[in-house]
């Protein structure tokens, strides 16, 4: 028998809690003390100079949630949060909190949600505005986590025959992905397009690549900016969530028009279940699509079929990119 219990309806409520909690860790940079050696509450006080009473609950709270670990009144890192959340390891992704919490997003979710339901998106351009200053903290936080799914694209696009020499990464970002697959293809070409303050962010990032030689920007809209021919490899990472159907197939079309014979162009997603429920991650996602968008959606392989078909392609192909929860979507054309 199934327990009856309000116990989702509270924890949902107050769900914000635990983001204030995980903001307070990161920024005290809790775990990676604790993974130093600072296992109390008073031997964190003494190395960050917050309260012992404060950092006693907050690593409770912390313990509760899943974070840490508690015996007696020592504290110990699970071992996901020691690969993802402390500042030593290769994996932290802790800046992706200046994004992913930032007061903007906030804003967007929680002013009136009630209005972007009742009207299938939100009022206005919300954070899609020509140079909203979100794509320049979006470019710096998500570091961390576009280099695990660029590494993984990557790895794809470096078993290909013939590699691609010319690529166009679109909305790039931090640039991650192209510079990535730079890296993995050394004879290959990136021409990266965005907002000019987002570029900023890329160009530092292809210089500490060691990529900047060949590695160029171009600035403006996907929509607007005229892009040159011949690409080998047009990347659409995480872009098309963004829009409708209608606006997907018009910039699908634009992106073959500017392929080289045997190009191809490749879009980086949260591809749900035809159900539209699972796995979680990626269907979860649509709501965060209604909240800051107004028509953006998380697409499943059907919708990206019927876009293809729709902008002349011969059909799509759906290829999981974990550890991630994304997908490479390849458009053929």
């Amino acid at each position: 028998m199934t327990d009856i219990s309000p116990d989702l309806f509270v924890d949902t409520v107050q769900a914000f809690q635990k983001t204030a909690a995980i903001k307070a860790a990161v920024e005290l940079d809790l775990f990676t003390m604790i993974d130093a050696g600072a296992r109390t509450a008073e031997a964190l006080a003494e190395r960050s100079g917050a309260s012992p009473r404060g950092l006693r609950i907050l690593c409770d709270y912390l313990t509760i949630l899943g974070f840490l670990e508690k015996s007696g009144a020592a504290y110990s890192l699970t071992p996901s949060t020691a690969q993802f959340i402390t500042r030593d390891s290769p994996g932290d992704m802790s800046s992706i909190v200046d994004f992913l919490a930032a007061p903007e997003l906030y804003r967007m979710f929680l002013d009136d949600p009630v209005a972007y339901v009742r009207q299938g998106g939100t009022a206005g351009v919300a954070n899609m505005a020509p140079n909203n200053p979100i794509w320049g903290i979006f470019a710096r936080a998500m570091v961390p986590f576009a280099s695990v799914v660029a590494a993984a694209v990557a790895s794809q696009v470096g078993g290909w025959v013939p590699r691609p020499r010319y690529i166009l990464d679109i909305a790039a970002g931090s640039g991650m992905f192209g510079i990535t697959i730079a890296k993995a293809v050394p004879e290959a070409e990136v021409t990266a397009l965005d907002w000019e303050h987002v570029l900023e962010v890329t160009r530092e990032n292809a210089a500490r690549a060691g990529v900047a030689q060949r590695h160029r920007t171009l600035t403006g809209s996907a929509f607007e900016t005229a892009w040159d021919s011949g690409y080998d490899l047009i990347l659409l990472t995480n872009f098309l969530h963004h829009f409708d159907h209608e606006t997907n197939v018009g910039l699908l079309r634009k992106a073959r028009g500017s392929l080289a014979p045997a190009g191809r162009v490749v879009a980086v997603e949260f591809v749900p279940n035809e159900d539209r429920i699972s796995p979680p991650l990626a269907a979860r996602f649509a709501f965060v699509m209604l909240a800051t968008t107004q028509h953006g959606d998380a697409f499943t392989g059907a919708d990206f079929a019927a876009m293809a078909r729709d902008a002349g392609y011969r059909g799509v192909s759906i290829t999981k990119l974990p550890p991630s929860p994304q997908s490479m979507v390849e458009f053929h054309s």
